[in-house]
């Protein structure tokens, strides 16, 4: 029986050999491909949110965007240009007054659009045309010009600012002209002296708080 058992002896422990041999091989690989594995979902992982970074990103509106949206915002209110327009057609023919700013002594041209800002929309506008001007108000097109946009006009293209009126729509505008055309008075910008004279318009109103607290109307 032990002789029996003799030959067999050298294969088991070749089997058991090998088997030992195997089993770190096998437990090695393993660690392997879990590491092979976390690498992989991490770098997908990654991959996923800088993906989601670079939409989120592009899904954020740029300054510019930001300004214009502010912009058109800040202008939402018709009812200031309403009641400033609607106060200016009732000055119609006040007269003419250099330096003049109410309506018991007259208006010149910038007294009377900061008259009708000041009491329908509170705002405290500068007393002279050149400092109107420079306010930091958008600047608008002639054919972007909305009822209330103030407009500014010189001597036919010559010097500097001159002159300004509110517009009221279809292309005219309202404002103190001077003493020999009446005063307050209602004109064209298609007319051959306003036509050259123009400058720039601005959108003063969007300077008003979005709420309706303009000051009190007397």
């Amino acid at each position: 029986m032990r002789q029996r058992l003799v030959p067999l002896l050298p294969l088991s422990l070749a089997l058991l050999l090998s088997a030992c041999a195997t089993q770190p091989q096998q437990q090695e690989s393993a660690r392997v491909t879990e590491e092979i594995q976390l690498n992989f979902e991490q770098l997908v992982a990654g991959m996923n949110d800088a993906a989601e970074e670079v939409q989120a990103q592009s899904d954020e509106p740029s300054e510019q965007q930001l300004r214009e949206l502010a912009d058109e915002q800040s202008y939402e209110l018709p009812p200031l240009a309403d009641s400033i327009l609607e106060r200016g057609f009732t000055l119609v023919g006040t007269p003419y007054r250099y330096g003049g700013k109410s309506i018991k002594t007259g208006f010149d041209c910038s007294g009377f659009v900061g008259y009708l800002f000041r009491k329908e929309a509170g705002i405290e506008l500068p007393r002279s045309t050149r400092e109107m001007i420079s306010l930091d108000a958008p600047k608008i097109k002639r054919s972007e010009l909305e009822p209330g946009d103030l407009v500014f006009f010189n001597n036919r293209g010559r010097g500097r600012v001159s002159h300004a009126g509110i517009y009221i729509g279809d292309d005219q505008f309202i404002h103190s002209s001077s003493s020999r055309s009446g005063g307050v008075r209602v004109d064209s910008l298609d007319d051959a002296y306003w036509r050259a004279s123009f400058m720039q318009a601005k959108r003063v109103l969007a300077l008003a708080s979005v709420a309706s607290d303009a000051t009190s109307r007397n």
